[in-house]
């Protein structure tokens, strides 16, 4: 099977050579182990205690990573800029393409319409698990937090208009964010685990979706209904404000965005969506039943390339969501445009994270920790799970999390079949959503678009995202014994 992540490892490694040779590990096992504690310290006392923004952090932690395991003071940022290189190159494409289709869903009203369309085809009773299968459909090209303030306002709207607890349809709506957040490319944390542990990027999408769906279910419609016993919430007399009709997303109304054009269609929103996923499907199906070298085979194999998935994606939406709908190319530059701001600092970070998995490699860190895991006698899957969800719990970040631990856990991925490289992504992914609280932003975006107080929050979203993360790491495992 084809590896497009591994060939751009590869690739990387062959156009850098001198970052391994200068981070040639030369340290015994004992301080190469205290290397990484340090390092995972520094980064966590930095960004919980100190605040200081997770960019920084990870730059200063690889910093003392590598002097701590006796690389020389002159190359002890050498891996770090080989691995930021590599890393923005291979994933920041893909974010950066994934952030004008979502830029162009939202603004188009692409968004609103998928929205309101499955809103009004469900009866009141199905609202919970309508808000779940919105949040899973509009969950794949949007980053977490867009994907919130989205929908938290449709949520609003909707329990305003049931007469119910907002927390009803709000965890569903929020499991899908969630779950799609930390299990499907082409979001930052499992693009970057796919990068880093040389997995394939159309059998992780598969095979993510796949584990997503009972996931959803169960932390989403499933736990919601338990949930509304034990936190009661009144409903919403007002919507971030505004009352229905005044332009909150999901109500029909009208928005600047949207004010003057006609709507995308359903079925085009739609289509937009799922086209990038279609595509790198299909690419998948044909390396799996070995039809590459077919001429079929051959464009499908080409067109389900990432960024080749990705960019034509791109260049749909900007006909689907621009000039079909009556906007300028004036318009669309700027729409474009405007859509690379938000994700600057998540590329930064990427990068940074890229930086320190290259420099636990690179120092021989991540083999010394591969080999003990693989001596306590503890699988992959579990040990994968286990690594991101304690870095999640002490940094309250998912990116940080699936970083560190695809950078302990890449040793140990080389001698994976490709089914069960993918399936490791996906463990780390989720355990990088497990149990969100105070230090996590996330955290605190939930709380105050509910109105909840800290207590009720942990209540809530924190046990969602502790039995999403648990469920999925089961699926996983379920999966990793029958494939």
């Amino acid at each position: 099977m084809f590896h497009t992540t591994t060939l751009l490892a590869q690739g990387a490694a062959a156009a850098l050579p001198q970052a391994a040779a200068a981070a040639e590990p030369t340290a015994s096992t004992p301080q190469l182990v205290i290397a990484a504690v340090a390092g995972i310290a520094v980064i966590i006392v930095l960004i919980v205690w100190l605040k200081v923004h997770p960019f920084l952090a990870l730059v200063l932690g690889s910093g003392v990573l590598a002097v701590t395991a006796g690389i020389g003071l002159t190359d002890t940022f050498t891996s770090f800029s080989a691995g930021l290189g590599s890393t923005v190159a291979g994933v920041g494409v893909l974010i950066a393409l994934g952030a004008i289709i979502g830029k162009l869903l939202i603004d188009s009203g692409g968004a609103d319409r998928i929205v309101d369309t499955i809103l009004d085809r469900t009866p009141a009773k199905r609202l919970p698990w309508a808000m779940a299968l919105i949040a899973f459909v509009v969950g794949i090209p949007l980053f977490f937090e867009v994907g919130v303030v989205l929908l938290i306002p449709v949520v609003m709207i909707v329990a305003r208009r049931m007469r119910t607890n907002p927390v009803l349809v709000g965890i569903p709506a929020l499991a899908g964010l969630s779950a799609l957040h930390g299990l499907v490319p082409p979001h930052p944390g499992p693009l970057l685990a796919i990068e880093a542990l040389g997995a394939d990027l159309g059998l992780t999408l598969g095979l993510g979706l796949l584990v997503a769906v009972p996931t959803v279910i169960v932390a989403g419609p499933l736990l919601a209904v338990p949930l509304t016993r034990w936190v009661r919430l009144a409903p919403p007399v007002s919507v971030l404000g505004m009352s229905d009709g005044d332009g909150a997303p999901g109500d029909g109304g009208p928005s600047n965005a949207t004010a003057g054009l006609r709507k995308p269609t359903f079925g085009m929103s739609v289509l937009v969506v799922l086209l990038p996923v279609i595509l790198m499907l299909a690419r998948s199906v044909v390396e799996i039943a070995g039809a590459t070298e077919t001429g079929y085979g051959t464009v499908l194999e080409f067109l389900g390339e990432p960024l080749v998935a990705l960019l034509l994606t791109s260049l749909f939406a900007l006909f689907a969501f621009g000039t079909a709908v009556g906007r300028t190319r004036q318009q669309l530059g700027d729409l474009v445009g405007s859509s690379f701001a938000p994700i600057a600092g998540i590329l930064l970070i990427v990068g940074a994270g890229g930086g320190f998995k290259q420099t636990l490699v690179d120092s021989g860190v991540g083999e010394v920790i591969a080999s003990g895991i693989a001596d306590a006698g503890i699988t992959p899957l579990l040990a994968g799970w286990m690594v991101a969800a304690l870095i999640r719990i002490a940094t309250g970040s998912a990116t940080v999390a699936t970083i560190t631990a695809a950078g302990i856990m890449a040793p140990l991925a080389a001698g994976l079949e490709p089914t069960h490289a993918a399936l490791l992504v996906l463990a780390i992914g989720a355990g990088s959503v497990f149990l969100s609280h105070v230090n996590d932003a996330g955290f605190w975006l939930v709380k105050e678009y509910f109105g909840m107080t800290v207590g009720q929050t942990f209540k809530t979203w924190s046990l969602m995202e502790s039995v999403l993360s648990v469920v999925a790491l089961l699926v996983v495992l379920l999966l990793g014994a029958f494939v």
